[in-house]
């Protein structure tokens, strides 16, 4: 059976360089379940627990669209266990 271990999210409007208040939200809601997000140019990434990055995954959005995000793509992706 797979599970989610990892989700990439890109928060938009984004602007590199000068990430707006929905963007510094949305990475915030992540490091405060205490993942270490990685930021690259065409999203941020968090690995870990399944049931945590589900949980990142939703808070993310809320902080997100809260905070004026006009668009969150989200991929997630599997791993076996």
């Amino acid at each position: 059976m797979s599970r989610i271990c990892s989700a990439e999210f890109l928060v938009e409007p984004f602007e590199e360089g000068n990430p707006g208040p929905h963007v510094i939200a949305a990475v915030a809601a992540v490091e405060a379940l205490g993942f270490e997000p990685v930021v690259g140019p065409f999203g941020t990434t968090i690995e870990g627990d399944p049931h945590l990055v589900m949980e990142a995954v939703r808070q993310l959005l809320d902080a997100a669209t809260d905070a004026g995000a006009s668009r969150v793509s989200i991929q997630v992706n599997t791993c076996d266990g």
